[in-house]
């Protein structure tokens, strides 16, 4: 048995029902915890033993409302580039007070937690959605990880999300005066906003965007070898690259 599976047998054994997902992907162990189980579970994590996660690497916000979703149809390229078929997205394009309409299964904002233990030198994901789409929440893990401090401030700065239990929340990376959040999938990628000097004036002015939303073309990784004959050589271009 490998050690990713034997620790997510060890995590199944431990924490049983307070379990929503248990699963080895991608040479890693992610496991999916409720709010209210979020505490204890951590607690848990960090002083048992056999577990000895002592260390917070990261906490990160995510924004499920456009998963799995793209403008541009990604699963044929050639050496000229992707096919631009496909009908403009409508979260991508919005403007200042538009209301998009999010319907899905899946809740929508999840806080996920990145873990090492130095001890039994092993890592792990805990994912915890918010229970509320409008007003997300999650418990601060402060009190278990001093170095949650400045990572929940990010993840609300820019999600949205709202630690129970901060002792100071409050934005981090954007202006005092920014509004929205800006890593949200209905935020506009053109800003709501935008500042330059009025000599008139003299000073900064803020006036609505006067540029039209559009969407970059992604840069994929593909592993199917479709490159595998080009020269190490190949120039890459300054639009992204090869469609490696």
């Amino acid at each position: 048995m490998s050690r990713l599976q034997q620790l997510s047998d060890d995590l199944q054994q431990a924490f049983a029902k307070k379990l929503g997902s248990n699963v080895v992907a991608h040479g890693e162990v992610t496991i999916e915890v409720a709010p209210d189980d979020l505490l204890e579970v951590c607690t848990q994590l960090r002083d048992q033993a056999k577990f000895g996660f002592k260390q917070l690497i990261d906490v990160c916000g995510v924004d499920y409302s456009e998963y799995g979703s793209s403008e541009w149809a990604t699963d044929e390229s050639s050496s000229t580039g992707f096919s631009r078929g496909v009908e403009p997205g409508v979260n991508a394009r919005l403007r200042f007070g538009d209301a998009p309409s999010y319907t899905s299964d899946r809740k929508r904002f999840a806080a996920v937690y990145h873990l090492l233990s130095v001890a039994n030198n092993q890592r792990l994901r805990v994912r915890c959605y918010a229970e509320n789409d409008e007003l997300p929440i999650v418990p601060s893990v402060i009190a278990i990880w001093n170095s949650a401090n400045w990572y929940e401030r990010e993840a609300f700065d820019l999600y949205g999300i709202m630690f129970e239990g901060h002792p100071d929340l409050r934005r981090i990376l954007t202006d005092y005066g920014f509004v929205g959040h800006p890593f949200r999938k209905d935020f506009p990628l053109i800003g709501h906003v935008e500042m330059r000097y009025d000599p008139l004036q003299q000073r900064v002015i803020y006036q609505p965007v006067s540029i039209d939303p559009r969407v970059l073309v992604p840069r994929v990784i593909r592993d199917d070898g479709r490159n595998a004959g080009e020269s190490a050589e190949t120039p890459v271009s300054a639009a992204g690259g090869n469609d490696a």
